[in-house]
């Protein structure tokens, strides 16, 4: 009973992921072209995201700031949380300068918190870079046409979660890319 659930999981992943790849390469190729333009001018990456998304933030915050798949010189980066006594709003405000990209992770389209940093951000001439599931919700009346929204094409968050770690991966990848060249085949 429990074999065909488990089954159907995997179906609905790749069945996403294979849409995924065909939706979401423009935006995730302009938000690889942002961090890479924030990198080589000398400005950092600040990442934040709420539920799921809080831990996601940290994957990224880590791979950006230490290394994803092979060495490379550590990249500025910034892992905001809520919960270091000051609010997202805040430390954006404390921490941020024109030309940081600020990268909100919220699979479920509704955090309050991420919405108000980013418009700190933008406060602060920050460019966004946003994740959100189908429901993108409040985060269409904030975005400019300066930033990236890639919103991943479903509603349930798990989903949601998954195809966004995917889209940080690429995401890394580009930039250590264009940093390094291609990795030798070993």
């Amino acid at each position: 009973m429990l074999e065909p659930r488990i089954q159907q999981q995997f179906f609905e992943a790749a069945d996403l992921q294979n849409l995924a790849a065909s939706l979401l390469a423009r935006p995730v190729a302009q938000a690889a072209e942002t961090l890479w333009g924030c990198v080589t001018n000398g400005a950092k990456l600040m990442v934040a995201g709420c539920d799921v998304g809080g831990a996601l933030a940290s994957v990224m915050g880590a791979a950006f700031a230490g290394r994803f798949e092979r060495e490379r010189p550590p990249l500025p980066a910034l892992t905001l949380r809520d919960d270091a006594g000051a609010t997202l709003a805040q430390q954006v405000m404390a921490l941020g300068q024109p030309g940081d990209v600020f990268m909100a992770l919220d699979t479920g389209g509704r955090c309050e918190p991420l919405l108000e940093a980013a418009h700190a951000a933008h406060d602060k001439d920050m460019t966004l870079i946003v994740l959100t599931g189908a429901d993108a919700g409040p985060w269409r009346g904030t975005l400019l046409d300066t930033d990236v929204h890639i919103a991943v094409p479903h509603e349930r968050a798990a989903r949601v979660a998954e195809t966004q770690l995917l889209v940080l991966h690429s995401l890394c990848d580009a930039v250590d890319l264009q940093l390094m060249g291609e990795q030798e085949s070993s």
